[in-house]
C-alpha cells in the first residue's frame, strides 16, 4: 500500500487512533491481569491488532468521504448520510480474525482491544468525515 497524501480527515483519524492505541494498551493490561498470563504475548497481539485497525481506518476515512459525497449528490439529509457513512466505515474498519488460533488469554484481550479501538476511532472518523462533506 503506497501511502499518498493523507487527507486532513485521515490525519485526524490517525491522531484519534493514536490516543485509542494508548487506551487499548491499558485495556490489554487489565485483561492480562485478569487472566493472569504473561503480558508480552498479549501486548504483541494487541499492538498488531491496533496497527491493523489503523490501516483499516485510513482507508475507512477515504470511504467515508466518498460515501458522504455521493449521498450528498443524491440529496440525502445529513442525519441519514451520517448513519449510512458510519455503517460503511465501521464495516470496512473492523479487523476480523486477527487473533484467532491464539492462546485464549491473548485472544480475549486482543479481541477486547480491537473492539474498543475500532469502535472509538470509527465513531470519530465518521463524525469528522461527515462534518466535512455534509454541510
Amino acid at each position: 500500500m503506497a501511502t499518498k497524501k493523507v487527507s486532513k480527515v485521515g490525519q485526524k483519524i490517525a491522531a484519534a487512533s493514536e490516543t485509542t492505541l494508548a487506551k487499548a494498551k491499558r485495556v490489554v493490561k487489565k485483561a492480562t491481569k485478569a487472566v493472569g498470563k504473561k503480558t508480552a504475548a498479549v501486548k504483541k497481539a494487541a499492538t498488531k491488532q491496533v496497527s491493523k485497525t489503523k490501516r483499516a481506518l485510513a482507508s475507512a476515512s477515504a470511504n467515508a468521504k466518498a460515501e458522504a459525497a455521493s449521498l450528498k449528490r443524491k440529496g440525502v439529509g445529513k442525519k441519514a448520510a451520517t448513519k449510512k457513512v458510519a455503517k460503511k466505515v465501521a464495516k470496512k474498519a473492523t479487523v476480523k480474525k486477527a487473533v484467532a488460533k491464539k492462546a485464549p488469554a491473548r485472544k480475549t484481550a486482543a479481541k477486547k482491544v480491537a473492539k474498543k479501538a475500532t469502535k472509538k476511532v470509527v465513531k470519530k472518523a465518521t463524525k469528522k468525515a461527515v462534518k466535512k462533506v455534509a454541510k
